[in-house]
């Protein structure tokens, strides 16, 4: 199991029509598919992915893809991301620094 999100992306127009209210974790990207925010919908969602999916991609002006992974143990999988993100990176993606979202995080060293 590849510890990356490594789904294809897909344009956020048929993303949102194909989501459903499941809970899980999600990514939104620019035009050159470049992550620019990390999220989750878990059990305080109001319509699982599909609401925060369509929340965020309008809090997010330069949304035009997503992807997204269904899983219940969604909060330790979406810190699993935003951790492989700063180790690749140096910092999380620009909209959750915008958001300031509190999260203790750990570091990981993933290989490749």
């Amino acid at each position: 199991m590849a510890i990356r999100l490594t789904k294809p992306w897909i344009p956020l127009d048929e993303g949102l029509a194909g989501l459903r209210g499941h809970l899980g974790v999600f990514q939104l990207a620019d035009a050159q598919q470049q992550i620019i925010y990390i999220g989750y919908a878990g059990g305080n969602s109001l319509f699982g992915l599909r609401g925060e999916v369509t929340a965020m991609s309008k809090e997010t002006a330069d949304s035009a893809f997503v992807r997204v992974e269904i899983t219940t143990a969604y909060l330790s999988r979406y810190r699993e991301l935003m951790m492989i993100h700063i180790a690749d990176h140096g910092s999380p993606p620009p909209a959750n620094t915008l958001f300031k979202q509190a999260l203790t995080l750990g570091k990981l060293s993933p290989a490749g």
